[in-house]
C-alpha cells in the first residue's frame, strides 16, 4: 500500500504561479511512475504530466512550457511548478503513483485560477 499525499493548492491570479506537492509514502526508488492528473468542473479526469524513471517526462499539450513536474529522491516528492496560470487550469489536481503494476492516487488539491 502506497499513501499518497499532495499539498500546495490555492487561489490564485492569471499569470500567477503555484507549486504543488505530492508526498509518497514509500521510496521513489522502488515506484515506476508518478504524476499529475487534474478534474475541471464538468469535465473528466485528464493528464497534467508524467515522470518516470526520474527523468524522462511527458506533459499535457495545454501544459507544455509552462508546468515543470520534477522529483526529490530525498524526500520521495513529486512536484508540479505551474507558471503563467490560466483560468482553464482552474481543477482538482491528484497525485498519482505507479507502483508494481498498482496505481495509488491521493485526494487531490484545488487550484483556482480567477481574476
Amino acid at each position: 500500500q502506497v499513501r499518497v499525499v499532495e499539498s500546495g493548492g490555492g487561489f490564485v491570479q492569471p499569470g500567477e504561479s503555484l507549486r504543488l506537492s505530492c508526498a509518497a509514502s514509500v521510496s521513489i526508488h522502488s515506484i515506476y511512475r508518478m504524476g499529475w492528473y487534474r478534474r475541471a468542473p464538468g469535465k473528466q479526469r485528464e493528464l497534467v504530466a508524467t515522470i518516470s524513471g526520474r527523468v524522462s517526462t511527458t506533459y499535457a499539450d495545454s501544459v507544455k512550457g509552462r508546468f515543470t513536474i520534477s522529483i526529490d529522491n530525498g524526500e520521495n516528492s513529486v512536484y508540479l511548478e505551474m507558471n503563467s496560470l490560466k483560468p482553464e487550469d482552474t481543477a482538482v489536481y491528484y497525485c498519482n503513483v505507479v507502483r508494481d503494476g498498482i496505481v495509488y492516487w491521493g485526494q487531490g488539491t484545488q487550484v483556482t485560477v480567477s481574476s
